[in-house]
């Protein structure tokens, strides 16, 4: 029975069975890059030997899909190994109006999807696209007000894993709305965890992950799922986003959203990133020999980045990656920033504990107004000799406005591969195979370079 595209859903997922185009599945295989580098990067990390050993010591018979440093898996154990990966070093891709980050949800799910079902590298890509579109229109509807308790890149990304899965089984427009709002039916994610030296962010990705999968196979089983999961009276909306935007989700735009997505260079938060350019900027109107110290650092950026990352004295890897003090200091000191400037040994370094304290954060009111269509901010450095250093910017590096280059994209997904003990070949290899997907051939190659990848020990 085909029924009328009258919920936000439904619309949704007309708008999702368009064809995606050559520029959009390009874009895919970038951030499929970026994703790949960010989960290789994030072998280093505890939580990634905490479930390569939880998943060693399963019972369950390998699967068809590749759960990264581990080897085949079924799914749901790829999924809470891959999509807990992209995100741990906090480099992930991210929406800047949605405040969400797709790919550590959508890339995961794709991939897995095309291993368990079969899929070709376009299978893949176009399951990234629309995993994209959703996630993004419907983490733009949710808002700020969803923002400030929820966490969006969870509850917007289940949609958008039960998109990408959606798109790999070949649902059509009445299956893929019943597997949105199954998806969407137990979905959320809170923002507790940020205050407590936890990696639960990384797993509210996961799960996400999962409950998105597992909704688009019962949608394919024919499994009915509630339409009005956004809209309705006890929907999605009307229980966590007070100020939500309905129309966010369906308005139209001339392009494919992926081509929106910001990517991040430096190993912070990306409400750190305007920041550190702009001190970059600023530093960089010295002389190449100019020894002068600096005095003080006077940072003005939105309030939302100064909710998230106003830290004077972090002492974890994760409060350090969550500290503009942290990242304006280590510049100071070492310079261009390095993953290295982000961990424990760097929080207790003496010379960067003591720039912290010369760094000042406020609000800019300027800056409040533009987030979260723009992530800015500027800086005011204070020399010895009187002299101050001034530098703004309204985006950052990464941004739509100011785009990584494809060498940087791969440079970065090399170096954080080498953190995470990836050999460069291998790595390399990689990501020539990811580039090539945009031809449409078998994902084989892929698959067994995934398979050579070892725990980082």
């Amino acid at each position: 029975m085909t029924v009328a595209a009258s919920s936000l859903v439904q619309q949704l997922a007309l708008l999702l069975q368009r064809p995606v185009d050559m520029p959009a599945r390009q874009r895919a295989a970038a951030l499929l890059v970026d994703w790949l580098g960010c989960a290789l990067g994030g072998l280093r990390s505890p939580l990634a030997a905490q479930l390569q050993t939880l998943l060693a010591a399963g019972a369950s018979a390998p699967g068809p899909c590749t759960a990264v440093s581990v080897g085949p898996r079924t799914i749901h154990d790829a999924l809470l190994l891959n999509a807990a990966l992209g995100n741990v070093l906090e480099m992930d891709d991210v929406h800047r109006t949605a405040i969400l980050h797709p790919g550590p949800v959508v890339i995961p799910v794709a991939l897995a999807a095309c291993q368990q079902a079969g899929g070709n590298g376009h299978d893949l890509l176009d399951a990234i696209v629309r995993g994209y579109e959703a996630t993004i229109r419907i983490g733009r509807a949710l808002g700020t007000s969803h923002y400030r308790y929820w966490h969006p890149t969870s509850t917007a990304g289940a949609f958008g894993a039960a998109a990408a899965a959606a798109s790999v089984l070949g649902l059509d427009a009445e299956a893929t709305a019943d597997a949105l709002g199954t998806a969407g039916s137990r979905t959320g994610g809170l923002w507790q965890m940020r205050h407590e030296d936890v990696p639960t962010k990384s797993l509210h990705n996961a799960q996400a992950a999962q409950s998105g999968w597992q909704a688009a196979w019962l949608a394919r089983a024919g499994v009915r799922g509630p339409l009005r999961i956004l809209e309705g009276e006890q929907g999605l909306f009307a229980a966590t986003a007070p100020q939500a935007d309905a129309a966010a989700v369906t308005a139209p735009e001339a392009d494919w959203l992926i081509h929106a997505t910001s990517l991040k260079p430096w190993p912070a938060c990306r409400h750190a990133h305007p920041a550190i350019d702009a001190l970059r900027d600023a530093l960089a109107t010295r002389v190449a020999d100019d020894a002068v110290a600096i005095e003080s650092i006077h940072v003005a950026t939105y309030a939302e980045a100064l909710r998230f990352c106003d830290r004077p004295e972090p002492v974890t890897a994760l409060q350090a990656k969550f500290s503009l003090q942290h990242a304006l200091a280590a510049i100071c000191v070492r310079g261009t920033p390095q993953l290295a400037d982000y961990t424990e040994a760097a929080c207790h370094d003496a010379a960067i504990a003591a720039f912290r304290q010369r760094v000042v954060v406020a609000e800019d009111a300027g800056c409040s107004a533009r987030f979260p269509q723009h992530y800015g901010a500027s800086v005011q450095v204070q020399l010895a000799d009187g002299r101050v250093l001034f530098a703004s910017r309204i985006d950052a590096w990464g941004d739509p406005e100011q785009p990584m280059a494809t060498a940087d994209i791969d440079a970065k997904a090399l170096a954080l591969a080498g953190w995470g003990g990836v050999a460069d070949e291998l790595a390399a290899a990689l990501i020539v195979q990811v580039r090539a997907l945009t031809e449409g051939g078998s994902l084989d190659t892929l698959n067994e370079l995934l398979l050579r990848v070892s725990p980082c020990r």
